[in-house]
């Protein structure tokens, strides 16, 4: 069964050193991890097949480029085994917090776990690609369960359908953060229904967007300047609930794998003050993930 999904490619072992200085204490919001996968073999019910790319190599370039912390996002290739990402929140000693998939019928135990460890959010998809549109009486009763914990909801959506789910969203009542920007469509502009959507969840005091994943939504390609107007008009509306993230080690694309140089030399170009590089970069992830 597995031999038939989709292999990702690995990210570039090389990626240009970025132009832009990053502020001290610079967090990349969405990233990933995979492996070592003689110590966490793949199950056999993932979606895709993702290349190695373990907590030392996210580090290596975090550290060269001048990232020194991260959300790691627990992803479709590990599934349900947290092991990687709670081995990853262990060594790196605060400077890591997670995003775990948390299920009805995990117990509190375990949920306690993950909060003791660095996790502070649940991530859930709608994508088809990823097991397609979660119910929403599961995304309820997760919610309730790691309320008490003081963690937010991740949505991964694509398109329109931020339109569809914004009452949902603003039903949830808790911090919850949109992932890349919704995936949606950038050749309808920055005036389109599903930008309005965003806007107005973020108007909400309690919706962040993670302005990430240029790349996906990018219709001509490197360097992705026409997903320059979107992220800009998101990063403006309410500077003080975005987030970047570079989505390192870039699985289940549909075009060549972008090089993470050209993605955070896009950060000047979307945030081109210094100060409001800092809120999104520093300021805003302090806030909303916890660091200390």
């Amino acid at each position: 069964m597995t031999q038939s999904l989709k292999t990702s490619d690995a990210p570039l072992a090389h990626p240009r050193t970025p132009l832009l200085q990053l502020p001290a204490g610079s967090c990349d919001s969405h990233c990933h991890i995979y492996g070592p996968f003689d110590r966490y073999p793949l199950p056999d019910d993932r979606s895709f097949n993702p290349a190695l790319a373990p907590e030392t190599a996210l580090r290596q370039w975090h550290e060269r480029f001048g990232f020194s912390r991260a959300v790691i996002v627990q992803s479709q290739g590990h599934g349900f085994d947290h092991r990687p990402l709670l081995d990853a929140l262990r060594v790196g000693a605060g400077r890591y917090r997670g995003v775990a998939l948390v299920r009805p019928t995990d117990p509190d135990s375990l949920i306690a776990d993950y909060d003791a460890a660095g996790v502070c959010g649940a991530r859930f998809h709608f994508l088809a690609h990823l097991g397609g549109r979660t119910d929403l009486d599961v995304i309820r009763t997760v919610a309730a369960r790691i309320r008490p914990f003081g963690w937010h909801v991740a949505i991964h959506v694509a398109g329109n359908d931020i339109v569809e789910y914004a009452p949902f969203i603003l039903s949830l009542d808790m911090p919850v953060v949109i992932d890349h920007m919704a995936r949606l469509d950038i050749a309808e502009g920055p005036d389109s229904a599903a930008m309005n959507a965003l806007r107005r969840l973020m108007d909400s005091g309690r919706v962040w967007v993670k302005l990430s994943a240029a790349d996906r939504l990018s219709k001509t390609g490197t360097p992705f300047h026409d997903v320059l107007p979107i992220a800009r008009s998101l990063a403006a509306h309410a500077p003080q609930r975005v987030l970047w993230g570079s989505d390192w080690p870039h699985v289940n694309l549909h075009g060549p794998m972008p090089d993470d140089g050209d993605l955070t030399d896009l950060i000047a170009q979307i945030v081109p003050d210094e100060a409001q590089r800092r809120q999104l970069l520093v300021d805003n992830p302090v806030e909303f993930f916890g660091f200390v």
